[in-house]
């Protein structure tokens, strides 16, 4: 297991779960089987104009993502939550493609633990 990877921080990532790298594995097969989901509902919010749906999904994700030590996903929802926060949903598309495209190679550096 390399200490850094281009989408996470294995080393902050293993600090936050006290070193066991099982555990973080098992947190990862989870968010990996989760994120797609929350993801969905992102879209389907943004389909619907719903701000606050977006803001919810957004933030709670970041929260996930931020576990993993992963900064880049960390920004795309954030950049998603406050969309949602003030309702300025223009660019949510263009913002919902970035995170899609974080969270895939963060999705690459769980697989590789």
């Amino acid at each position: 297991m390399t200490p850094r990877t281009q989408f996470m921080d294995v080393k902050l990532a293993l600090s936050r779960v006290g070193g066991d790298t099982e555990l973080l594995r098992e947190i990862a097969v989870i968010f990996m089987d989760d994120y797609p989901k929350v993801v969905a509902e992102v879209w389907d919010a943004a389909s619907r104009g719903d701000a606050k749906a977006i803001e919810r999904a957004a933030h709670g994700l970041k929260g996930s993502v931020a576990n993993f030590g992963a900064p880049a996903a960390v920004d795309a929802a954030l950049k998603l939550e406050l969309m949602g926060r003030t309702g300025e949903l223009h660019n949510v598309s263009a913002s919902l493609m970035e995170l899609e495209r974080v969270l895939a190679g963060l999705h690459e550096d769980l697989v590789a633990l």
